[in-house]
């Protein structure tokens, strides 16, 4: 693992830049009495969820996606902050602009994560002097901290950007590679989830490096057709490309409520809000869409989802809202007794450029 600054001819350079605790890091850039202090940002009710902690609250075992009572009873002291999405947004449009600076192959995989290939950069730059003057640029403008990890390929480059967080830097050069996959849990390959993790394990299979040099045809009993790939990957080999056009299926709001909602004009009023940030987002990243989907949940947790496929493609908040709001009345006409605890708007079926025939005015 480099660390230093020699150079080295490197055929494919990818970085994984990963923002460190994000949501938690932007509030509490913004509120000084934050800093040093176990942040939680989501909400607190019994029926929250976790969006995301600060590396303090992470001391405790508080994790993305854990309900917010659980987390209140592992870090009490944390301080619950509600999510600001707009401005994460906003931040992470700026971040993107940095990455863009330093090459045009940039993907993104959230508002805090991306691969950037760095192959070009790297013929005339030092690359760990490419690395620390784009995490110098996003702690001065933007004033948050990174974690970078190297490779040549997509999955070290990932694997490298988790190995020392926060604020990390780690270059895993080719020739390095097995050196620093073989010793890690087989559980931290990419695709390797719980189920597989688990048969991998009844097979005495626990590290990278185990799975890497079993044998194929005693490994395709465990992992049927996908032995091949695990194993490729186990061996850190990895063709795909950084993909500037990687685009999302869909885009969604969802709100989880305190209490039942019963009144429409309440729920239509949420039904909007949802639809008017979709319609931001989609603005936001360039796209149309030409389908629109509802999910309601009632206090009872039974949920219902109702999609509508538009005549045209649309960004407009007033259109998404209209096509929500008639599957919510047609909901109601049947369920006008049965309480609402989450509503969730969404679209699919995006386009970066339908054809002008497509597009629907308004």
């Amino acid at each position: 693992m480099s660390q230093g600054s020699d150079s080295v001819s490197v055929r494919r350079v990818v970085f994984h830049c990963d923002m460190d605790a994000f949501f938690a890091s932007v509030e509490q850039r913004d509120r000084p009495e934050l800093r040093g202090k176990a942040v939680i940002v989501g909400g607190d009710g019994r029926r929250g969820v976790v969006a995301a902690a600060s590396y303090e609250a992470r001391l405790y075992g508080v994790r993305s996606a854990m309900p917010a009572g659980r987390a209140r009873r592992l870090c009490p002291h944390a301080v619950f902050v509600r999510p600001r999405h707009a401005l994460y947004r906003e931040v992470s449009g700026r971040i993107f602009e940095i990455f863009a600076d330093f090459s045009p192959l940039v993907e993104g995989l959230s508002l805090d994560e991306a691969f950037i290939d760095m192959s070009e950069a790297a013929r005339d730059e030092d690359v760990l002097v490419l690395a620390r003057r784009l995490k110098r640029r996003i702690s001065v403008e933007v004033g948050l901290t990174a974690s970078i990890g190297i490779g040549n390929s997509k999955l070290v480059a990932k694997l490298a950007s988790a190995y020392d967080k926060p604020d990390g830097l780690t270059w895993i050069r080719p020739d390095q590679v097995r050196q620093f996959l073989d010793p890690q849990p087989v559980r931290r390959l990419p695709g390797v989830g719980p189920s597989t993790a688990a048969r991998l394990q009844d097979a005495g299979i626990l590290t990278i490096g185990q799975l890497r040099r079993a044998p194929l045809d005693w490994l395709a009993p465990v992992l049927g057709r996908q032995a091949s790939g695990f194993r490729q990957r186990a061996a850190g080999i990895d063709e795909r490309a950084v993909s500037v056009e990687r685009t999302r299926r869909s885009i969604s709001q969802e709100s989880t409520f305190e209490r039942d909602l019963h009144d429409m004009d309440e729920i239509e009023e949420v039904i909007r809000q949802q639809a008017s940030r979709c319609a931001q987002r989609l603005s936001d990243r360039g796209l149309y869409a030409r389908s629109v989907h509802l999910k309601l949940r009632s206090g009872g947790f039974s949920t219902l989802t109702r999609s509508r496929t538009l005549s045209g493609y649309t960004r407009s908040p007033a259109r998404i809202a209209d096509a929500a709001v008639e599957l919510a009345n047609e909901w109601a006409r049947y369920q006008s007794r049965v309480g609402v605890r989450l509503i969730g708007v969404g679209v699919a079926a995006l386009a970066s450029r339908p054809d002008p025939g497509q597009l629907l005015s308004g």
